[in-house]
């Protein structure tokens, strides 16, 4: 966001958003109120009052509805009290208005790109901070019959704070805003000027109540034959409240405040947790070493096993034992090959030396050796597999770039919107990723279809994701939130993901299928299938994913506690510590590679081939436990009512724990593919 500076008696714009709550997933654009003074058509700052400003789409997508205003705003001119309108509102709009103070709801407005903040200080009263919105009104209590009372915010004093603009333009007396304050109070209808504005602004004054009192007349021929009157009913009688509006406007000059950390007032309340962000890195760092320790004896328990324990020749090959041939089928004759690169090519030059004769046999093989003929053999459903790691490698793509762009202030708070809307274009830019990696993998598989593969990579994952979007959104229709997306913009996501990703998925597809080879494996795969073993309840597949994936869970816990409260918990904050989160998930990716080479090794060593599936599963096992964290935090930690509520907030959390695991779930299969052709490829059976 440029810096943009005001000289005095410019006009400034402010502009309105929506309303939202920490207690609820809906949201609901500020000119839908009912009870709001709606736009004029005026021209104000050089705007009509009304006009939708134009939304980026991550901004359409989380529910941002930016419109211009009627409030008269001018650099350097205070206004002790301005009036704004007196609007009528019948028992719905009454209604509505009870029901949103009830459940909290804020208000954001926007001016400079600033939110409108409500100031709080520390406890220690040394630092001020900022929290996004103001409140729409406050409950209270009768003192005779402890009723509830429901109280509008109808007169808002604006607070600008600003400084003088950097180089040139603040030698042309231009200035800058640094901050955008809002304080609320509540003044009845009665003890107005003729203007319209309340006598008494700045001292105690009766609240404006958001209440209409009930028509007997009508509650009676509704209940005639009932001996009590209910004192409230949705009785549409054509009575109305009517709300007077207005505002007043201070400037203060506060030069403590540069326009670059201006954004920092609304952290400040972050800085204070940075211990606990520093212990987590600390306990990532703790369980991350300690399964390196782990990976560290599995990885020389391997080399002696292939140089050691087998005897190890000069020039690091293998000796083997000669002896006359038995009865009976022939043990694998073993050699040693030097290892290849992650998911390289194997050469075949040296697949026929080294052993000069029929008679060369090992005695003492066991464990994992015994799987060569088997343990490349192509998964069941591979056709679905090569898709999903595709797809996983445009998570990955997607991942990276954003934690990137965020550490390195690309991504800030300013650009409204701008991590929803990078991060869907690194997604649909990574198809040709997603189709190379793809394409490959399923030629490797042995698949000859490749357009069928491309069409499933480029719509199975991407489509899912849609389809339980659109039907969520059917919801939230129903509820007339801003949250709900708008027909045009799900035109337009169906016509990126179809106009734009799928040809860049198609063209990674062709060039992976018909310009590279498959992955060539190190030993041959065996005609018969050779039949895995009983195995122990606590190697098989559910019970392994879980019990890895709660490692790399163990990891990241502490700091997705404050990913979730700015998520679900206290919306008016912002979450901005994206460098403790890419410490914390680079140790996390370290542990799920770590935590994926030991339960495949263990899975190899029990004689189970079937990894390929299973490391997918492991690696994403994680996403189980945080899940679960979900459920555990919003029972615990969240205050959300409604049924509509509570399925957007499960349903969202399902999807990004989805994404989560397809995500861990790539990195755990090419670990696994990486690691399993590593310690084949230090021996060959012919």
């Amino acid at each position: 966001f440029s810096i943009k500076s005001y000289v005095d008696d410019e006009s400034i714009p402010l502009q309105v958003n929506k309303v939202y709550s920490d207690r609820s997933q809906l949201q609901y654009a500020y000119y839908d109120l009912p009870f709001v003074c709606p736009p004029t058509g005026q021209k104000h700052a050089g705007y009509t009052s009304g006009r939708s400003i134009s939304l980026n789409l991550g901004e359409v997508l989380r529910g941002d509805r930016i419109m211009t205003s009627d409030y008269d705003l001018v650099m350097g001119q205070d206004q002790e009290c301005q009036y704004l309108c007196s609007h009528q509102t019948d028992r719905q709009g009454v209604k509505r208005a009870r029901e949103l103070i009830e459940e909290g709801y804020v208000v954001e407005w926007i001016v400079d790109n600033l939110p409108g903040a409500t100031s709080f200080v520390t406890v220690d009263r040394t630092r001020k901070y900022y929290a996004a919105g103001f409140k729409i009104g406050y409950k209270d209590f009768s003192p005779v019959t402890g009723k509830p009372k429901y109280y509008i915010n109808n007169h808002l004093t604006l607070v600008i704070r600003y400084r003088k603009a950097p180089g040139r333009a603040g030698n042309r007396g231009g200035k800058v805003i640094v901050g955008f304050e809002v304080y609320t109070k509540s003044i009845e209808m009665a003890h107005r000027d003729s203007a319209g504005c309340p006598q008494e602004i700045h001292g105690s004054t009766n609240g404006m109540e958001m209440y209409i009192g009930p028509n007997n007349t009508e509650l009676a021929r509704k209940y005639p034959s009932s001996s009590y009157l209910p004192a409230e009913d949705d009785v549409d009688d054509g009575s109305t409240l009517t709300i007077p509006y207005s505002y007043s406007v201070y400037f203060r000059e506060d030069d403590s405040i540069d326009w670059s950390r201006r954004w920092d007032m609304y952290f400040n309340n972050q800085e204070e947790s940075n211990v606990i962000h520093w212990l987590a890195i600390v306990n990532s760092l703790v369980i991350c070493s300690l399964l390196t320790v782990i990976v560290a004896m599995v990885i020389n328990r391997t080399y002696r096993q292939v140089h050691g324990k087998d005897g190890a020749g000069n020039d690091g090959k293998l000796l083997l034992k000669r002896r006359k041939p038995t009865t009976g089928t022939k043990s694998p004759r073993l050699r040693e090959k030097a290892p290849a690169g992650l998911l390289e090519q194997n050469g075949e030059a040296d697949r026929d030396d080294d052993l000069s004769s029929d008679e060369e046999y090992v005695d003492d093989i066991s464990g994992w050796k015994l799987l060569h003929g088997d343990v490349f053999r192509a998964p069941a459903y591979a056709g679905y597999l090569a898709p999903l790691i595709g797809s996983g490698t445009q998570l990955v793509f997607m991942a990276t770039g954003l934690l990137i762009l965020s550490c390195s202030g690309i991504l800030n708070p300013s650009f409204r919107g701008g991590f929803v809307s990078v991060g869907i274009g690194l997604f649909v830019f990574a198809g040709i990723i997603s189709g190379y990696f793809s394409s490959r993998l399923y030629k490797t598989f042995g698949g000859v279809n490749w357009r069928k593969n491309t069409l499933t990579t480029a719509l199975l994952f991407p489509g899912l994701l849609f389809t339980t979007i659109f039907i969520l959104n059917l919801f939230v229709w129903a509820q007339a939130s801003s949250t709900a997306l708008p027909f045009g913009t799900l035109l337009g996501l169906i016509a990126l993901m179809l106009l734009i990703q799928l040809p860049l998925v198609y063209v990674g597809s062709w060039y992976g299928f018909h310009r590279s080879q498959p992955y060539e494996h190190p030993t041959k795969t065996n005609s018969v299938v050779r039949p895995v073993p009983e195995q122990a309840w606590y190697t098989q597949n559910i019970y392994v994913a879980l019990i890895a994936g709660f490692v790399p869970f163990a990891v990241i816990f502490i700091e997705l506690l404050f990913v979730f409260r700015s998520l679900w918990q206290d919306k008016s904050g912002y979450y901005y510590v994206f460098g403790f989160l890419s410490i914390v998930s680079v140790v996390g990716i370290l542990t799920v590679v770590e935590v994926t080479i030991v339960a495949t090794y263990i899975m190899l060593c029990q004689e189970n081939h079937h990894w390929w599936w299973q490391s997918v599963f492991i690696g994403g096992g994680s996403s189980f436990w945080i899940f679960l964290y979900c459920v555990v935090f919003y029972y615990t930690k969240l205050n959300i009512h409604g049924f509509v509520s509570g399925l957007l907030f499960f349903s969202y959390s399902f999807l990004a724990c989805v994404v989560y695991g397809l995500l861990t779930g790539t990195v755990g299969f090419l670990t696994a593919y990486a690691f399993v052709r590593r310690i084949y490829g230090a021996i060959k059976a012919d």
